[in-house]
């Protein structure tokens, strides 16, 4: 589950608090990327990623319940110009699991360099954020979703919609997998989502938050404000049972309400079919696109929030913001993000 607006909370840990995940074909490679610590949190997010924390992607293969592979990455404490060192390790099968596990170390660097090696390349750092919305549709729908109404449109013009995300920027990790991968080739179906762990006292790891499909939490859990939610700590094997009832529910209540569709019930649970697990799909090595009527991945341009949004309340609903939105915040080879 991810979440831009992280509350108080948040401004005082948002190095933990994940924003945005993305899956895309690279240079004869597949790209992960996971953003974290937006600054539209205000002034007193902490720059850079968290000393203490491990920030994992996480990849199911084939449609396996648990993660065949985990790419472990963990940051040194910042020096004077705030760079970090970074460790990247890898674990496979039973290990890609466990915390306790050791992984394997495939590569060392620093935050705003970038690092390859075995098959990989990595960059880390602060970046302009391409994500782009217009917070106040959010507002229209998650009114409609959280009483179960119609959604109302009426007074919605996409044509003055601005990007409330203009100018923010995020912590990003970016993870380039060469197709020579053993298990990562071409062909391949593979769910991938995110965590942040964070070390406790006794010596274990916490899971702090977690991202796959998105927009999940600003849709279903938008007054979560402390991120006590459960679904935080869950793994995504476990989210039918926990929240299939409930996301089924929220979407054949408003597409009830709206008249969007003759069998409301069934297409709830449709949707809920579809987000649960909440792990985002990709065929590696295909074009990959998040859209209303396919999810195939994820690129930066990809306009997720409307997808989203349309796909919820079984209609159109225009967002008003194009790819050409934040074209600025992204480029077309490696890191393929814009570093600040």
């Amino acid at each position: 589950m991810s979440h831009h607006l992280d509350t108080p909370l948040a401004a005082q840990n948002g190095q933990l608090f994940l924003d945005d995940l993305y899956a895309f074909p690279g240079e004869n490679s597949t790209v992960f990327v996971m953003d974290v610590n937006s600054n539209i949190t205000g002034v007193y997010a902490e720059p850079g990623f968290h000393p203490e924390a491990r920030y994992e992607f996480k990849v199911h293969v084939d449609g396996a319940d648990q993660e065949n592979l985990t790419y472990r990455f963990a940051f040194a404490g910042p020096d004077s110009a705030g760079r970090q060192n970074l460790r990247l390790e890898v674990l496979t099968g039973d290990d890609a699991r466990e915390d306790a596990a050791e992984g394997r170390l495939v590569l060392e660097g620093r935050t705003g360099e970038t690092v390859a090696g075995d098959g990989v390349r990595a960059w880390a750092g602060r970046i302009a954020d391409s994500f782009y919305i217009d917070l106040s549709l959010l507002a229209l729908v998650n009114e409609a979703v959280g009483k179960g109404t119609a959604v109302d449109l009426s007074g919605w013009q996409p044509g003055r919609a601005k990007n409330t995300f203009a100018g923010t920027t995020v912590e990003t990790i970016v993870l380039e997998i060469s197709h020579e991968h053993p298990v990562l080739r071409p062909g391949t179906r593979i769910g991938l989502w995110a965590a942040t762990k964070l070390a406790t006292d006794a010596g274990g790891w916490r899971q702090i938050n977690r991202a796959g499909h998105p927009m999940m939490w600003p849709i279903f859990w938008p007054g979560d404000t402390d991120f006590s939610n459960p679904a935080n700590t869950r793994h995504p094997s476990e989210d039918r049972a926990a929240a299939g009832a409930f996301i089924a529910e929220r979407v054949t209540a408003v597409v009830a309400a709206t008249g969007t569709s003759t069998d409301p019930e069934g297409y709830g649970q449709e949707v809920a079919r579809q987000l649960l697990p909440d792990v985002l799909p990709y065929v590696v090595g295909s074009p990959a696109q998040y859209g209303f009527a396919a999810r195939n991945g994820r690129t930066l341009a990809d306009n997720a929030p409307e997808a989203m949004l349309s796909l919820v309340t079984n209609m159109g609903v225009p967002a008003g913001l194009t790819p050409a939105t934040a074209a600025q915040a992204r480029r077309a080879d490696f890191p393929y993000v814009v570093p600040v």
